[in-house]
């Protein structure tokens, strides 16, 4: 069966994906129109295809546990030097988001992991483009703001043709909450209530 290349995300919503999506492609980024807009939760990951179904089962339990929380996008950032990426930043959720990639990475699941950088949510929009390019998507969506009201995630797979295309949705089992700034080692495996 071999393996299959997959991503967990949060997809930025109409009509502010197709905005950032458009903005990327318009900044000289090639990879643009091949990646969907979104915060990441699980970087690319090779997995064996037979291993499709325990992925899922592990995501729907991660879902099921999750509630819906407020994501705002506000401003631009970068990881340059340390890599060459401009992003827009995520200044509301951003405790949700980490809290949500450490259940998908846990270590008992099929998608344990350890990361190259320490996990930072954000929305990608220049990646290893021109230095001049990069300063462009800096300072032109410096002002950028987006919001809404994340309801789930959902798996994505990579195609040999370099595109990543949604395999499933997964919905959050509960009603709203916000995760606190800093949870306690209590609250790691369980949702803390607001």
């Amino acid at each position: 069966m071999g393996t299959v290349t997959i991503g967990v995300s949060i997809a930025v919503p109409e009509p502010h994906g197709s905005l950032l999506q458009e903005r990327r492609a318009g900044f000289g980024d090639p990879a643009a129109h091949g990646i969907p807009t979104h915060v990441t939760l699980l970087p690319p990951t090779e997995v064996e295809a037979s291993a499709l179904p325990a992925v899922e089962a592990h995501l729907l339990s991660v879902a099921a546990a999750g509630r819906s929380f407020p994501m705002r996008l506000s401003g631009t950032g970068t990881f340059r030097p340390l890599s060459p990426v401009v992003y827009v930043q995520v200044v509301s959720g951003a405790a949700a988001c980490s809290w949500l990639q450490e259940q998908v990475r846990d270590a008992s699941g099929p998608m344990a992991r350890e990361l190259q950088f320490p996990y930072h949510p954000h929305v990608t929009v220049a990646h290893g483009i021109a230095e001049e390019a990069m300063d462009r998507a800096y300072e032109e969506l410096s002002e950028y703001e987006a919001e809404w009201s994340c309801t789930g995630f959902a798996l994505y797979e990579q195609g040999s043709d370099g595109v990543w295309r949604k395999l499933r949705d997964f919905d959050f089992g509960g009603g709203p909450m916000v995760p606190p700034q800093t949870p306690s080692p209590a609250a790691r495996g369980t949702l803390p209530a607001h």
